[in-house]
């Protein structure tokens, strides 16, 4: 459908030196069984583009559904009288002659084609059936996502970028419950790639796996409350890298672009080259080229080239996460992480895949450097605060280690902290062996509101003397 969009884009016209089209077709499905039966499967497509006209001081778009060239032809024109009417009006002037023309393709790698829906039904009924270990599981919930999007980029200056993505997603849930307590263990496994991503996600057999998990949570004692070392490992490492690093280095948000929906950041842009984000050990990135993250791509919805960028380097902070028109109104350099959800949404700033870089710890070696501490994974419950600084994040799982060894398992495992002090608590990162992809398919910002992809990998890691508390019994 693209290369039709690309033809009629050609036929378009406009006065505005600069014109752009970004066309978005995108098809989702899930399919699910809870306990033994099979739920309604869900199928939706989406398909529309944003024209876009500058002219000089000034900036408009326009969306619509309808991809005849007439319907091209009359949103290009709407943008381009909103345009006009914006010149001088802007928060910055914009210059046509400064576009780009971008030119590349972006495909998703390893794409395993999925297999009849039956079978898919089967595969899931197979692992409900095996979370059925005992009559005190009361829940067990297994699921598919499989989404397809094709996603271009046409400028009248002769840009072309076509990127195609696809994503599987499995997800497996079983809750047990014995007379007032209940307790899950889920599976969440969330990466770019074909139906090669059950195999790796180890699904197979999680059902089991999940429920006695979960049974042994609701014989365990609760997670003590004091300060102790963390071991956070790699899927609760995503959250806490999307909420307190992600969203506070948004450069819109710390331009004040949130502060009336999802709050302000507690970074300020006098901080970039000077602030001490984290401890030494910490280095973060925002990198769109590990193909296997959920937010990988070659060109972001602007046209700017994606590339890694470090945003946090040996503990201080060095960059934000702003696309093309953020580093223009702050003046500081940026990322491409010019994002939008649909055809019917502006690109705005949105982390992408933001990383912990590993570093040279082994497990086993962190794990016996605690004297008194608790293993943290999965989350099942979070709290930041309007800046992102101040959090409380809670787990679905934790082991508690005394002596360099892990030695129970405990329920409710908490804890909390502050943004601008936990990462500098930091003491250990764990080296390539312990470095987990993750991700997730719902953050939102931005009014009207846009849900979006994000990725997120990092080694386990340690932090020193941390808040941790559990829940009452």
């Amino acid at each position: 459908m693209s290369s039709e969009i690309s033809v009629r884009f050609r036929s378009l016209r406009s006065s505005a030196p600069f014109w752009s089209l970004r066309y978005h077709d995108e098809r989702r499905e899930s399919l699910a069984m809870r306990q033994d039966t099979i739920e309604p499967p869900s199928l939706s497509f989406d398909r529309g583009a944003m024209l876009t006209a500058i002219v000089d001081g000034g900036y408009g778009y326009c969306a619509t559904s309808d991809l005849s060239a007439a319907g091209l032809q009359a949103a290009l024109d709407r943008a381009t009288r909103w345009a006009e009417a914006t010149r001088g009006k802007s928060v910055v002037r914009y210059e046509p002659s400064q576009m780009d023309a971008p030119r590349g393709e972006y495909q998703s790698a390893a794409l395993a084609e999925p297999p009849s829906r039956s079978a898919i039904h089967d595969m899931l009924a197979a692992e409900c059936t095996g979370a059925k270990l005992d009559d005190r599981i009361v829940e067990r919930f297994a699921a598919v996502g499989l989404y397809d999007q094709e996603r271009a980029y046409f400028t009248n200056t002769g840009g072309e970028v076509r990127q195609r993505f696809r994503f599987t997603v499995p997800y497996m849930r079983v809750t047990a419950n014995q007379g007032t307590v209940t307790q899950a263990r889920s599976l969440d496994y969330e990466q770019q790639g074909g139906f090669e991503l059950i195999e790796r996600s180890r699904f197979a057999g999680s059902g089991a796996r999940l429920a006695e998990e979960a049974l042994l949570l609701i014989a365990a004692p609760n997670c003590p409350s004091e300060k102790m070392d963390l071991l956070l490992m790699p899927d609760q490492m995503m959250l806490q890298v999307h909420e307190s690093v992600g969203h506070p280095l948004e450069l819109d948000r710390i331009l004040g672009d949130e502060r009336n929906y999802a709050g302000t950041s507690f970074v300020t842009p006098d901080m970039f080259g000077t602030y001490r984000y984290g401890s030494e050990l910490l280095n973060v990135t925002f990198d769109p080229t590990r193909r296997e993250q959920l937010a990988s791509f070659a060109f972001d919805d602007d046209g700017s080239p994606a590339e890694k960028v470090f945003l946090i380097r040996n503990g201080l902070l060095v960059a934000p996460l702003g696309g093309r028109l953020s580093q223009s109104r702050a003046g500081l350099p940026g990322t491409a992480n010019s994002r939008a959800c649909a055809w019917n949404r502006p690109p705005i700033d949105r982390m992408a895949n933001i990383n912990v870089e590993p570093g040279t710890s082994t497990l086993d070696a962190m794990v016996s450097s605690i004297r008194r501490g608790i293993l943290m994974r999965t989350n099942v419950s979070w709290s930041i605060d309007d800046s992102r600084n101040k959090f409380q994040f809670g787990c679905e799982w934790g082991e508690l280690i005394e002596e360099g060894r892990r030695t129970r398992v405990v329920k409710n495992p908490n804890y909390r902290g502050v943004s601008a002090t936990f990462w500098r608590s930091l003491r250990a990162v764990g080296d390539a062996t312990t470095f987990e992809v993750h991700g997730t398919l719902y953050c939102g910002k931005g009014e009207p509101n846009q849900v979006i992809h994000c990725g997120h990998a990092a080694p386990a890691c340690v932090f020193a003397g941390a808040d941790v508390f559990g829940g009452a019994e």
